[in-house]
């Protein structure tokens, strides 16, 4: 992975724990998340002249915009019903599982190659994504998730993990077809328009005013904070293997617990600094090795 590309994705990073940081300092989360893409979608619509026309736009490439907004929608809905009904210990290192397929599918459907320290990375950012959120660091507590694979919340969570794998490739598929800056817009349009979709139901209507006159501040903050999460990372994923760009993402989980000690009073513990030892020596392999 080169430098640009691996500085493009650590900047999309930082900026997608800042904004799952705005997330969880919001009240009602859901018109929330639906209230920053209205302003991540307008700064696009402001910033759209200064890119230039339009690129010639195929159906496959408006296939792939919507399928993979489709993607990223379903693995918050089961990230969403995983949270709810079980324990995070639980249920976050599960969701993780989508770094186990994404090199899979890099390899099988997008021929990419890996190289043996590259494999050594993905897996020890998968050890550290995953122990992020673990209790302790013996066996029993390390197999607990997958304890009872029966359970809805375990259930829900490995289908985030599969689902945001499948949307990965689709993303991948689209920034090498058509320029990173339109196919994001395509992307983002089609995500608002599946939310709002959702906000439109009867439930919703009154806390959309409600939100925006509580968060006003952080819903004008996460524009460009989300804007620029998504184009630097895509156009990271442009120049680098998808196989090595999601996993590097991963520094976001480490952005995270700084973000948590830092300003929210936190504890770090020994397991979430040993976790981010694991992510920083993963990311030295795929970009050094």
């Amino acid at each position: 992975m080169s430098t640009l590309a691996l500085i493009l994705i650590l900047i999309s990073a930082l900026m997608h724990a800042l904004w799952n940081l705005l997330v969880k300092r919001s009240q009602d989360k859901t018109v929330f998340i639906w209230w920053m893409f209205v302003s991540s979608g307008s700064m696009m619509n402001l910033g759209l002249p200064l890119a230039g026309p339009f690129p010639e736009t195929s159906w496959q490439v408006v296939g792939l915009a919507a399928a993979g907004a489709a993607c990223f929608m379903f693995y918050h809905l089961f990230n969403g019903r995983a949270y709810r009904s079980g324990d995070l210990s639980l249920t976050y290192p599960i969701s993780q599982t989508s770094m186990v397929w994404v090199p899979l599918w890099g390899v099988l459907l997008l021929n990419e190659q890996i190289s043996n320290s590259g494999l050594a990375g993905i897996a020890l950012i998968l050890s550290g994504a995953y122990c992020v959120q673990l209790r302790s660091l013996n066996l029993k507590a390390i197999f607990r998730p997958f304890h009872n694979l029966s359970d809805p919340s375990v259930l829900a969570a490995l289908a985030a993990g599969f689902i945001y794998s499948i949307g990965s490739v689709i993303d991948k598929s689209g920034v090498m077809r058509y320029e990173p800056f339109h196919f994001t817009y395509l992307l983002v349009c089609f995500m608002l328009l599946f939310m709002t979709i959702n906000i439109a139901r009867p439930k919703y209507r009154s806390r959309i005013l409600a939100e925006f006159r509580r968060s006003r501040q952080l819903v004008l903050l996460s524009g460009p904070v989300m804007m620029g999460s998504f184009f630097t990372f895509r156009y990271g994923l442009q120049m680098a293997p998808m196989s090595y760009a999601v996993p590097a993402r991963q520094v976001s989980l480490l952005i995270g617990v700084l973000i948590g000690v830092l300003f929210l009073g936190e504890e770090c513990g020994r397991i979430r600094f040993f976790a981010a030892l694991l992510i920083l020596a993963g990311v030295f392999l795929l970009r050094f090795g």
